[in-house]
């Protein structure tokens, strides 16, 4: 027999626990089952009112379409990118908006898929500052696209900053200056964004695997590698690498302007009506010199005319002196020892390498590579066998930072050759690599310890001008050979 006073307790906690648990959210209930299997003790209509938000009618999405709906909890999915959470799946931790590369435009924090901006800013991304100290001609230039137009003429300027118009709230127009239009990627047909086979990035479709189109609205019957092997050209690249494969038809790049087929054509792009022009202009009809037809990329001469362009007379009107004068120009050589001169003009060795050009083949953009083939280090841009380096970068071939993140004695360790010598004695050290000295311009190497003038010359001219001296030997380019370079070993001859 327990006393009263015991009984009187445990009544009191009972209630206490009745009350508290009466409330507690319903939606905070982990489970409304009895046990592992049990039935659900809701009755269904129940159940899914718990799974759906506030004020939504019945049969409304529940769990906010991102999970399921388990006796009143949402179970909320993860098959997609990010991570959904929240009592009803509302939150979304990737899908606050950005500004400019940064979240929340940096001025506010990311809250269940909604930015929570610092004072004094608003906007969906918090972009908009409440006060502008910006005069109104200073906030119109900060909205120009780089066609110079505010907004792209698809927005508001507010404060240098682009408000762009969605009026039916649906955010197809954005970026920083509104210049992406997905309304762009929407099917005619089923109003879908890309014809529901695809992704919308700025106004352009990137379709799934079998299917293509401007809007995603063709269907491939192929198989991929069907389609890959009717757009293998007979070299054995993709549509020769002048075009991208369609569902098994090649599209080739470069459309000629006024309508007709473009300068790469083919099954397979395999023809390149550049290479019947003698100097390239997209613009002009000048092929074969004028002087015969290009069939696939290359010249059918007319009568009285040769070479691969049919740049050559077979009777020349020009005297020997005047033909050798011609091909000159500035150079001390006809072509400047880097073609054959014939009747006043100059075709260029190798045949068909568009690094070496101009009017007497005075360039020569193989110059401006290194020896393992990267051009101007990968740090500038060639110009008629000279390098242009970007900010930052200067040398011969832009391979010197004019920034150093090393220590001098660091860099000195790096620069001294096997004597202990910086640079060998014969130029400066920085960064860690050596400029030689550009008085003697024969010194070469990576610890200036080659001397050019061991290469051997033809024509005055080191390696006669076909090859480059590697540290006392010539490295004659293709088709080149001999000690200096000076024999054509070509095939091909125009």
């Amino acid at each position: 027999m327990r006393p009263a006073g015991f009984r009187n307790f445990l009544l009191l906690v009972s209630s206490v626990l009745i009350v508290g648990l009466s409330a507690v959210p319903q939606s905070f209930s982990p489970s409304l089952r009895s046990g592992t299997g049990a039935p659900c003790r809701l009755s269904r209509a129940e159940s899914e009112r718990r799974c759906r938000a506030p004020g939504q009618p019945p049969g409304g999405a529940l769990c906010h379409g991102r999970g399921r709906c388990d006796c009143g909890v949402c179970i909320c999915h993860v098959s997609e990118p990010g991570v959904y959470f929240g009592p009803l799946c509302e939150c979304h931790e990737w899908v606050c908006e950005t500004y400019d590369g940064s979240t929340c435009a940096g001025h506010g924090k990311c809250d269940c898929g909604k930015c929570k901006c610092q004072e004094g800013w608003f906007g969906d991304a918090c972009q908009y500052p409440i006060h502008c100290d910006l005069t109104k001609k200073k906030s119109n230039q900060m909205c120009k696209n780089s066609q110079d137009v505010i907004c792209s003429n698809a927005g508001t300027c507010h404060c240098g900053r682009c408000k762009c118009d969605n009026p039916d709230g649906n955010g197809l127009v954005y970026g920083k200056f509104c210049e992406c239009d997905d309304r762009e990627c929407i099917d005619d047909e089923t109003e879908e964004i890309c014809g529901g086979h695809g992704k919308c990035y700025c106004g352009n479709c990137y379709c799934g695997s079998g299917w293509h189109g401007d809007k995603c609205e063709f269907q491939c019957d192929i198989t991929p590698w069907e389609s890959k092997r009717r757009c293998t050209s007979p070299d054995g690249k993709i549509c020769s690498n002048r075009g991208t494969c369609v569902c098994g038809e090649c599209s080739c790049h470069d459309v000629d302007p006024t309508g007709d087929w473009g300068d790469i054509h083919g099954d397979t792009c395999e023809c390149d009506e550049r290479d019947c022009r003698a100097v390239y202009d997209r613009y002009s009809d000048d092929f074969c010199s004028g002087h015969g037809q290009c069939n696939c990329g290359r010249c059918d001469c007319k009568v009285g005319w040769y070479g691969k362009k049919c740049e050559h007379p077979r009777s020349c009107p020009l005297s020997a002196e005047e033909s050798i004068r011609k091909c000159q120009g500035s150079s001390d050589l006809p072509c400047s020892g880097r073609g054959k001169c014939e009747c006043g003009k100059c075709t260029c060795y190798p045949p068909g390498d568009r690094r070496v050009y101009g009017k007497t083949c005075e360039c020569d953009d193989r110059r401006c590579e290194g020896l393992d083939g990267t051009v101007c280090g990968g740090h500038g841009t060639c110009s008629c066998g000279h390098c242009v380096c970007e900010t930052g970068w200067f040398g011969k071939l832009c391979q010197h930072p004019r920034k150093c993140n090393m220590t001098e004695e660091q860099s000195k360790s790096l620069c001294e050759s096997a004597d202990g010598i910086l640079c060998s004695g014969k130029g400066s050290c920085h960064c860690g690599k050596c400029i030689c000295s550009a008085e003697e311009w024969y010194i070469s190497g990576e610890l200036c310890d080659c001397d050019d003038r061991d290469c051997d010359k033809h024509d005055g001219l080191i390696c006669t001008g076909n090859g480059i001296c590697s540290c006392g030997n010539c490295e004659c380019w293709d088709g080149w050979n001999g000690n200096a370079c000076e024999i054509w070993l070509g095939t091909e001859y125009p």
